[in-house]
């Protein structure tokens, strides 16, 4: 017989497996749907792997699908460590990226054009993460209800834009203007997707980082998560804590709004994001709400997303198969994150 017993301390190493562990029991686990497929499981996740990460532009497009996933996991990351539930990230990325492009439209100098497409993404998302978090301050309203409705109601209002007012009048199709040329971001590496926006993705997880753990900010965050009524005891104005963060975590999603626009798509059409803000939660739970375990939490999951539809060509394995690698791998990690807690003891049986 077993049963859970309370851990007095949990071992670094432990910690630091814990997501490896889940990646492991993700794989294994989904290994039973591709031989359900017929398909070898070894073939199959070789050609996934090698189609992301086999040669220099197939790492560069998996740098360019992880970069909003960075993003959102940030996003993610920083409002659940003050247990401000921001399910969210996907309207706050869409509202960034109308932002940007509305902007990215405006005629004016490539580089004052980049900068103000940056601010109108990042405080669209913040506007739009406002919203659950001043339900929740001033009125108790649950912020996983509030922040996920919205959603929805962000998409439908990018809807309305892309067959209203931006519909194109020419092909009919519904898609917004395209930013001018001189507001796209510029391409690192000649032939490739590789953009300005992937370099500040992986400069703003060790930003955020410090901000969460080196900061004033960031020890209130952690204070509040951890238990808001000693915070408010301590003198800690929570409320106003929580406004900040999900201000600083919807702007995050917005920016990856920014990239999809100034880097990839130059453009808003229905489809812009993939649900690289749900992924954004599996990504920062992978991370353990680390925001420098964002980066390889992202990187993993564009390695899989992008090579899925490889892998299906090659093996028949239906390209769907990387969203349940994504919504495995986040139960994997809720289960796994139960044994930093607790552990299992086997009782003898009673005399």
């Amino acid at each position: 017989m077993f049963r859970l017993e309370a851990r007095t301390s949990t071992p670094a190493w432990f910690n630091l497996a814990l997501p490896l562990l889940a990646i492991g029991a993700t794989l294994v686990l989904c290994s039973g749907l591709i031989a359900l497929a017929g398909a070898g499981v070894i073939e199959a996740y070789g050609v996934m792997f090698s189609a992301s990460l086999g040669d220099s532009y197939a790492i560069t497009e998996t740098l360019v699908r992880a970069t909003p996933m960075i993003f959102t996991g940030l996003a993610v990351a920083v409002a659940f460590r003050a247990k401000f539930w921001n399910i969210g990230a996907e309207g706050q990325l869409l509202a960034g990226a109308v932002a940007s492009c509305a902007v990215g439209a405006i005629p004016m100098p490539g580089p004052l054009a980049m900068l103000l497409m940056t601010v109108a993404g990042a405080a669209a998302g913040a506007a739009v993460a406002l919203i659950p978090a001043t339900l929740r301050v001033r009125f108790k309203v649950d912020d996983v209800v509030s922040s996920l409705l919205l959603n929805s109601v962000i998409f439908y209002a990018l809807m309305a834009l892309i067959e209203g007012p931006w519909k194109d009048s020419f092909s009919g199709y519904p898609i917004s203007p395209p930013i001018l040329d001189s507001a796209n971001f510029p391409v690192l590496l000649e032939g490739t997707r590789l953009h300005l926006g992937v370099v500040a993705a992986f400069l703003a997880a060790p930003v955020i980082w410090f901000l969460i753990a080196r900061t004033t900010l960031g020890f209130r965050i952690r204070v509040i998560g951890e238990n808001p009524e000693a915070a408010r005891y301590g003198g800690i104005h929570v409320e106003r804590v929580l406004i900040s963060t999900a201000l600083l975590s919807g702007a995050l999603a917005g920016l990856a709004g920014v990239g999809e626009v100034g880097g990839v798509h130059f453009q808003v059409m229905s489809d812009i994001s993939p649900g690289y803000g749900y992924s954004g939660i599996v990504v920062a739970m992978l991370a353990r709400l680390n925001p420098l375990g964002v980066v390889p939490a992202a990187l993993f999951l564009a390695a899989v997303m992008t090579g899925a539809e490889a892998m299906s060509r090659a093996t028949g394995v239906p390209a769907f198969l990387s969203d349940v690698i994504q919504g495995t791998a986040l139960l994997a990690m809720l289960v796994a994150l139960l044994f930093t807690a607790y552990r299992v003891r086997r009782v003898g049986a009673a005399r």
